[in-house]
């Protein structure tokens, strides 16, 4: 796989952007509190960065599997290098308003959209289908490597100048559009564009639909979607359980270092876990260990403990996620791999929000081991039912039926 030019040049594009945005993700809201003092408009600017996959995402699915994927890819690139450009120009010049960072932060979503719908589209047209999940992986683990070290360098580089995480985002986007601009392999099949087209409306609801009547994806999708649930109250779990441990805050992001270096991990094993025990039993281990992590979760108050804890979770997580992510690669039409792609993704985006709002209003009531007791029974629960009959367990022995369907 490493000797395939295109993917080596993917590859790094995809880390270079990801680290820029990695590096401005943290400068968006210190900016925005520097400016402003207000944790509600840091709020808001965050918000605003994520709002456009829920507005968009269906829609830009359908569009880009009509579209040329590598070019919607570097127009997206070069949108958001110049968008987030616009940052450190306003600081030369004096001050961004509020207006400026939450308009920068939104069509900065918009353009993230677009970028992966069409990424959907990139690496099976790129490497062997017997590649995939070690491409995905490879992927992943740079994705994971990023999030250990982009947000210190992130707070060193505001430190040094409140333009410099932003111009570094901007620069890392025009890496990333030069890098896609030198693959010679085309982002589609030859036979994607002679599909029959309907009205947006009509191709939206063909995706939704496939995705719905695949057994195996939807069974997936619909497991995912728990398990995002509970996964989503770890990190606020975490800290109140830190916090009445008597933990500082710096001793508390030192803890979470353990997501950055754990999704490393996982990422780097995620290929052999899945050649060995197959696509079923990757994700049901991940989900009854999840399980098994939440119960001692309950019953830890030591910090060093809790820091373990937290990086098995973000160890296991890539395990499923990769073993997912491939499969859903190998098995979905060319012309399909964009609307299927952000369908799947907004199943487990609007489950994020759920987990939460959920932690939040359990910890409000009670303590962090009923919390964390209340989660665990939830993943025994989701695992159980998956493992019932011909569910995930079965799911190794379908997957050349369902690729044929």
């Amino acid at each position: 796989m490493w000797r395939n030019r295109d993917f080596r040049l993917v590859w790094l594009g995809h880390s270079l952007s990801d680290f820029g945005s990695g590096v401005s993700q943290l400068a968006f809201p210190l900016l925005a509190l520097t400016l402003t003092g207000s944790p509600v408009v840091a709020g808001l600017v965050g918000a605003a960065r994520a709002l456009p996959y829920l507005l968009l995402g269906l829609v830009a699915g359908a569009l880009v599997d009509r579209w040329d994927r590598k070019r919607v890819m570097i127009v997206c690139d070069l949108c958001r290098g110049a968008n987030i450009a616009t940052i450190p120009v306003a600081l030369w010049l004096g001050e961004p308003g509020v207006a400026h960072l939450v308009i920068t932060a939104f069509l900065g979503g918009v353009f993230y959209v677009f970028f992966s719908a069409a990424e959907e589209g990139c690496l099976p047209n790129i490497v062997s289908k017997e590649q995939l999940t070690a491409a995905v992986s490879a992927r992943e683990t740079a994705s994971s490597a990023v999030n250990v070290f982009a947000p210190t360098l992130g707070g060193a580089l505001f430190a040094l100048g409140r333009g410099l995480p932003f111009l570094s985002d901007a620069l890392s986007y025009l890496a990333s559009a030069l890098c896609l601009s030198f693959v010679r392999a085309p982002f589609r099949r030859d036979d994607a564009h002679a599909t029959a087209r309907g009205g947006l409306r009509a191709e939206i609801l063909d995706g939704l639909r496939w995705l719905a009547n695949h057994s195996a994806l939807r069974l997936i999708a619909v497991t995912a979607a728990g398990l995002q649930i509970a996964i989503s109250g770890i990190a606020l779990v975490v800290i109140v359980t830190a916090r009445q441990a008597g933990a500082s805050p710096t001793a508390i992001g030192v803890m979470f270092t353990a997501i950055g270096v754990g999704g490393v991990a996982g990422a780097l094993v995620a290929p052999c876990v899945k050649k060995r025990l197959g696509l079923g039993g990757t994700l049901l281990s991940v989900l009854w260990a999840q399980a098994a992590l939440w119960i001692l979760m309950a019953f830890s108050t030591h910090l060093v403990v809790i820091a373990v804890i937290l990086g098995l979770f973000t160890v296991s997580m890539p395990l499923f996620g990769i073993a997912a992510l491939s499969y859903r690669l190998e098995v979905t039409p060319d012309h399909l791999l964009g609307r299927v792609g952000t369908a799947f993704s907004m199943v487990i985006w609007g489950a994020t929000p759920v987990g939460t709002v959920l932690a939040g209003w359990l910890l409000d009531r009670l303590t962090p081991m009923t919390t964390s007791l209340v989660f665990a029974g939830w993943v025994v629960a989701l695992s159980a039912v998956a493992s019932l009959g011909s569910g995930l367990r079965g799911l190794g022995r379908r997957v050349d039926d369902a690729a044929a369907g």
